[in-house]
């Protein structure tokens, strides 16, 4: 369900009349000749259409109406539906007249070869995913411009390039009213090194997080390497996060979409193997109850994403801590292992 916090939040006075006009805004997009659009909406659970893309919609109109241009920020695990939902809320927002760009996190990686430099050594074998392996700066310069009033132009990253490690393809220039940043570790920030080794101490260390001692060995640079997205972290207008249920869906998602990618376009995708490295990257180089977790109260708006990708509740960032423990969702990364 969608709390009332979460709906006034979004700037929504009467929830009745919110419905209402959320449920002409579907009948519309049904009729619209968008059958993407149409497929995402008919694919949906309604608690996903309810409780997180309707209103993230409310609130970049809401912004908008304060004075363009908006950033909203979406942080969310591999596999939780962020594409599927900037797919959906750019075509809703298309009709309201809303020019909203999609940019993800993954279109900063370094080039190839830096990030060779990078990631040379690290314990999940790797080429790509953790802290450092991002050129941010392009994306905060970018977005400095565009604020000015510039045209967007961001790079682009192409995943099945140097064998499955990706590489930068080229550039995109658009311009654009407000855009939505996806990506796994949107918002995150380093902790102090003295904290940091204390915080791990108190999880058990490595059995407690579900890391090996060479994996746990790695944490401060991660984390080090963490600091260098604050400037791009410092342009988010709002952030919203789609928080699992707990740590295992991220892996079953990931599994799920490669065994299709597979199914739909044989001998493309990754095998099963290099789909754990990346998860087990994404988890363990930023254990979610070190780093995820405290993000929750400076979100915006929380959704939780079931294994089925449903939405049970979704709600305020002061809300969330609360639910989770009333819904005794566990955010240990002991399922890393």
């Amino acid at each position: 369900m969608t709390t009332e916090a979460l709906l006034a939040a979004c700037g929504v006075e009467d929830q009745v009349l919110w419905r209402k006009l959320g449920r002409r805004r579907l009948e519309t997009a049904h009729r619209a000749g968008d059958l993407d659009l149409q497929e995402a909406l008919k694919r949906a659970h309604p608690s996903l259409v309810w409780n997180l893309w309707l209103p993230l919609l409310t609130v970049l109109e809401r912004r908008l109406g304060e004075g363009p241009p908006v950033l909203i920020g979406l942080n969310g695990p591999v596999g939780a539906g962020k594409s599927t939902l900037a797919q959906v809320l750019r075509a809703l927002a298309a009709q309201a007249g809303i020019h909203l760009a999609i940019a993800s996190i993954d279109d900063a990686y370094l080039p190839w070869e830096e990030r060779q430099k990078v990631l040379t050594g690290n314990p999940f074998g790797v080429g790509r995913v953790p802290p450092g392996s991002h050129g941010s700066d392009v994306f905060t310069t970018a977005l400095g411009q565009w604020r000015q009033g510039g045209l967007l132009r961001l790079p682009r990253f192409d995943k099945t390039l140097r064998g499955g490690e990706g590489d930068r393809c080229g550039w995109s220039e658009q311009r654009a009213d407000a855009v939505l940043l996806e990506g796994w570790l949107l918002g995150c920030r380093p902790i102090p090194q003295d904290q940091l080794t204390a915080m791990v101490h108190a999880q058990g260390g490595a059995s407690g997080l579900g890391l090996s001692e060479a994996e746990v060995d790695w944490l401060p640079r991660w984390n080090q390497a963490l600091g260098d997205y604050g400037p791009l972290w410092e342009h988010l207008d709002t952030l919203w996060i789609l928080r699992p249920v707990d740590w295992t869906c991220p892996r079953r998602w990931r599994l799920q979409a490669e065994a299709q990618q597979r199914r739909r376009y044989p001998g493309s995708g990754l095998t099963p193997a290099n789909v754990e490295a990346l998860v087990r990257a994404s988890l363990g180089s930023l254990p979610p109850s070190l780093y995820q977790d405290p993000l929750l109260g400076k979100a915006e708006g929380v959704a939780l994403i079931d294994r089925q990708r449903r939405c049970p509740w979704s709600g305020t960032g002061a809300e969330a801590p609360s639910a989770l423990a009333q819904l005794s969702l566990s955010s240990s990364t002991s399922a890393i292992g």
